[in-house]
């Protein structure tokens, strides 16, 4: 080969390598590193450490929508340069033994390692420890005297909180000596741990209710999902659009929808309870005010209703922010005996109606300026979205707003017109640079993950834009605006909706 063949492959091959899928991840990545690290000097907050347990402030470089959005990309990065380096088979099986993972996760959730963990501080706890404390045999990872009995479990002494330590989730500081990171100090109620030994039953109560959610997910959630397939095969279930044809009833070996189960169970629909109030935590604290909606542009006797709105949390700091509007709380009547409770409590005096009502009927006629549907549409299939939709629809004044709350699913492709062209404002998010998956992948898996337990729980779904507009239109509505909080940081977005005529048939 000449001399100028070889200086040409030489280029070529230089080229190729700079331009690599590789080495533009990594550019990615080491750009971001610098624009976190600058952010943060700037805002004067700190980036979390690994192995410390987590705290509120440990969160607090997020409030800087730039440092935010570079934690967001160095995230996506590095599982995308993961999964183009770790051999194929290694990261399907991630995958494929997700249930496994799952299963640790709560042998170790119910039987209060976190707390145990928590007490030993950094220098962490041998195993044997571990089951002196929670009064398990050492060979084993379960508490016999808790609710869920694992005594029958044959389980080699540290195996769950291993399996759990590689994925960061507890971390092993010497052989059979664990102690927590700041992802397994997520599982803490914070709680002696003698006191939820004791009292498995009141575990999560007084605790910002992540260990419930989590709980609930790795229980009902983690036992449905195991017959998804045989739900979508069968010709009883495969096209409903029941709440009662949900893969939990399957699991249940019952004909009944999820709220029926846990109607049955008072210590699931407590915990489910108590694991809603850990939704709420997952969301800033001031969400509902700054992100959902400009409420100082409704006037002051303006009527809101919170149509499903549970015991009212998301009205609760409405009505303390602007007194002057008029809230109206609807839900079933066990939820508002619990509303009645909960405000007498918190807000005597706020000018608010505690409604029973069931959506799929009449709304009560009066001159509504807003319906707020928050995490409504999404319990639902579009069969029973259509019912209750129509019914908001039948009341509305021509320039009544509806205001949805959800999860809108993004697609993993780069795609400009996620909207289908619509041009409503804010439709599109905010994509990841190329070559990162348009919707930063994994790093916003919550939102993906909650559509799953949508489906194996009540049959229903998250939605993407496209989709919710349509299911509007099909109902008199039209998406007029969508909102996303600056910088994510957030898995929720608001919808708004104004009436417009029904398409015809």
């Amino acid at each position: 080969m000449s001399r100028w063949g070889k200086i040409i492959l030489a280029t070529e091959f230089t080229t190729k390598k700079m331009t690599s899928p590789i080495r533009q991840l990594l550019k990615i990545l080491t750009d971001s590193v610098e624009d976190l690290e600058a952010a943060c000097a700037t805002s004067g907050s700190a980036i979390p450490d690994l192995n410390t347990p987590f705290t509120p402030p440990s969160e607090a470089f997020r409030a800087n929508p730039k440092a935010a959005e570079a934690a967001s990309i160095i995230s996506a990065a590095a599982l995308q340069i993961d999964a183009i380096l770790t051999p194929p088979q290694v990261s399907l099986y991630h995958a494929v033994a997700g249930h496994l993972k799952s299963a640790a996760l709560r042998v170790c959730l119910e039987s209060n390692v976190t707390e145990i963990l928590r007490e030993a501080g950094p220098e962490g706890l041998h195993v044997k420890e571990i089951a002196s404390k929670n009064g398990q045999d050492p060979r084993k990872l379960g508490n016999a005297t808790c609710a869920y009995d694992f005594s029958h479990l044959i389980l080699h002494a540290g195996r769950f909180i291993r399996y759990l330590a590689i994925h960061h989730i507890y971390r092993e500081v010497k052989p059979d000596v664990f102690a927590n990171t700041r992802i397994s100090s997520m599982m803490d109620t914070m709680k002696p741990s003698q006191d939820v030994i004791d009292h498995p039953e009141t575990k999560h109560e007084n605790t910002p209710g992540l260990t419930a959610l989590a709980a609930h997910h790795l229980d009902e959630g983690f036992k449905a999902s195991a017959y998804a397939w045989e739900t979508l095969t069968d010709p009883l279930t495969a096209k409903s659009g029941d709440p009662e044809a949900a893969p939990v009833a399957r699991a249940f070996n019952t004909k009944e929808s999820f709220w029926e189960i846990i109607s049955h169970d008072e210590p699931r629909a407590r915990r489910f309870d108590i694991g809603m109030q850990g939704v709420q935590a997952l969301q800033p604290a001031d969400a509902i005010l700054k992100v959902s909606y400009d409420w100082k542009e409704l006037p002051d006797g303006s009527v809101v209703v919170d149509v499903g709105g549970g015991v009212g949390t998301s009205s609760l700091p409405l009505a303390r922010e602007f007194p002057n509007l008029e809230i109206v709380v609807q839900d079933l009547p066990g939820v508002i005996e619990n509303a009645k409770k909960l405000w007498s409590s918190s807000m005597p005096n706020a000018k608010v109606t505690l409604e029973v009502h069931d959506f799929f009927k009449p709304q009560p006629k009066r001159s509504v300026s807003l319906f707020l549907l928050k995490h409504i549409l999404h319990d639902w299939s579009d069969e029973y979205c259509v019912k209750f939709l129509s019914q908001l629809r039948a009341v509305a004044r021509p320039d009544t707003k509806l205001l949805l709350i959800e999860s809108i699913i993004p697609f993993a492709c780069h795609d400009p017109s996620g909207d289908d062209d619509q041009g409503i404002p804010g439709s599109v998010p905010r994509e990841a640079p190329a070559p990162l998956l348009a919707n930063y992948g994994a790093v916003n898996g919550m939102t993906y993950g909650a559509d799953m337990a949508m489906f194996v729980l009540h049959n229903s779904q998250e939605r993407n834009i496209r989709h919710i507009d349509e299911l509007l239109l099909s109902t008199g509505w039209k998406a007029t605006l969508v909102r996303r909080k600056e910088g994510g940081g957030s898995f929720l977005q608001s919808i708004e909706a104004m009436p417009v005529e029904v398409p015809s048939a």
